[in-house]
């Protein structure tokens, strides 16, 4: 290589460092004083963030998953990431995982499943090797991606902002440069990686727009690129100063002894955008946009209730406040009886002249069960306990209910006050949102017995 050539090299190697360098201090908050873990596949951008961080002098750990996805592909993988932390003096830890028995196991999608078992075991070894946080290797051109997926999706204004570059102990030090400057970067340093093949398939959501849609509008509009990034970044600051904005406007809100809110409904409707507004008001207490909708059209003493609190519309105000403690306590129920109103509402009928059929029932908010169940010696309801299992309907083995509600994405409020229904030990329903195998009905019978929320 000419002198020229190794002075442009040099050149580029240190305005890429200097960016990520700058970056880090401004949007990471990463420090020399514990470990970094970098999830490391052993492709460019991975193999790129682990090379800058080590230039950049900060102590490195690697963590590679094996999922057995590809074939000789994924064992290539790791035989090439065990040797480049030989060479780069970084500890490895790999992991084999069981992704289709994960898949099964959960009712989740290979994405999803393999999403979950990183991040999870990731967690477990920042923990384990006192590291400070997670590194991972998403660039600019993820971040232009995950815009238009979440546009296409259907998102509000925090949807279009993209990936953070910290959120909570996961950070992302390559989202100020672009693939281009990552394979120039490793070119650089006559730094070989690995490459994905599934990569250039087009199944996927992300893989289409990453291969065919993008391309084809950088090719038509110039400077897009750049343009989009200037979007993304002009939206997160109108993001911060929307959040800011909710925060001072929530001044018509007093707040009384008892933990009740006061929202002055002639000041709310000052406001141009007063629903957007009462929503994110009320947002951190459980209700949604639409019942923040009604709350401004409804008649005086209508109320709304979340899973915590309770608001009513008064002449001048909507009042909120919290909704009594959830009970503990279990409630012993009778199956013979027709109705149940306390704590929640189940029309119990026994049907013993209509033939079943599946489409009877919906396993959220009606089941259907074998008469067997008429002669369990104890039928409760109660809520959810740290290490409950059920046996789902239509999947094989059991779930843990934690599992169930991460996968159904529901909040902590959402999971503690959601009601089980068990008998004799065993949880035959979790009420709203899923049934379990226990007393099924064959098709076709004409005796059994069908509960549903009221």
């Amino acid at each position: 290589m000419c002198h020229c050539c190794h002075i442009l090299f040099y050149k580029m190697k240190e305005s890429f460092l200097n960016r990520v360098k700058a970056f880090i201090g401004s949007e990471c908050s990463i420090d020399a004083s514990s470990p970094v873990l970098v999830a490391l596949s052993g492709g460019a951008d991975s193999v790129a963030l682990l090379r800058v961080l080590l230039e950049l002098g900060y102590d490195c750990h690697a963590a590679h998953c094996n999922f057995h996805l590809r074939g000789d592909e994924s064992n290539r993988d790791e035989r090439f990431v065990t040797e480049l932390c030989e060479q780069l003096n970084v500890p490895l830890e790999v992991k084999h995982f069981d992704v289709p028995l994960f898949m099964q196991e959960h009712g989740v999608s290979m994405e999803m499943a393999c999403r979950e078992l990183r991040y999870d075991w990731f967690e477990h070894l920042r923990r384990q090797d006192n590291c400070q946080c997670i590194a991972v290797a998403h660039h600019s051109d993820d971040n232009i991606e995950t815009f238009f997926l979440n546009a296409l999706r259907g998102t509000g204004i925090a949807g279009l902002t993209g990936m953070k570059p910290r959120n909570a102990h996961v950070v992302r030090p390559l989202l100020c440069v672009s693939r281009d400057d990552i394979l120039a970067w490793l070119r650089s340093l006559d730094q070989n990686y690995v490459t994905d093949s599934t990569n250039h398939e087009n199944d996927a959501r992300r893989n289409r727009l990453r291969n065919v849609v993008l391309p084809a509008i950088y090719s038509e509009f110039d400077g897009s690129k750049e343009t989009l990034l200037k979007t993304i970044d002009n939206l997160t600051r109108c993001n911060d100063l929307y959040r800011e904005s909710v925060g001072v406007m929530r001044n018509i809100v007093s707040e009384r002894e008892g933990n009740t809110l006061t929202i002055d409904i002639e000041i709310l409707n000052s406001f141009d955008n007063r629903e957007m507004l009462l929503y994110e008001i009320l947002k951190p207490l459980g209700f949604n946009y639409e019942q923040c909708g009604l709350m401004l059209t409804s008649a005086v003493g209508r109320h709304f209730t979340s899973i915590t609190h309770k608001a009513v519309i008064s002449r001048a105000a909507i009042e909120v406040e919290p909704l009594a403690e959830l009970k503990e306590e279990m409630h012993i129920i009778d199956l013979d009886d027709d109705t149940i109103t306390e704590p929640i509402s189940l029309q119990i009928k026994k049907i013993h002249d209509k033939k079943f059929s599946p489409k009877m029932v919906d396993g959220k908010k009606a089941v259907a069960f074998n008469n067997d169940v008429l002669q369990c010696s104890e039928v409760l309801l109660r809520h959810w306990r740290n290490g409950d299992r059920f046996k789902p309907f239509g999947m094989k083995g059991s779930k843990l209910l934690s599992d169930l509600f991460t996968d159904l994405k529901l909040s902590e409020r959402e999971k503690h006050s959601a009601w089980l229904l068990e008998a004799d030990g065993e949880i035959l329903w979790v009420i709203g949102y899923r049934a379990a195998q226990a007393f099924k009905v064959p098709n076709g019978s004409t005796s059994y017995v069908v509960i549903s929320l009221d």
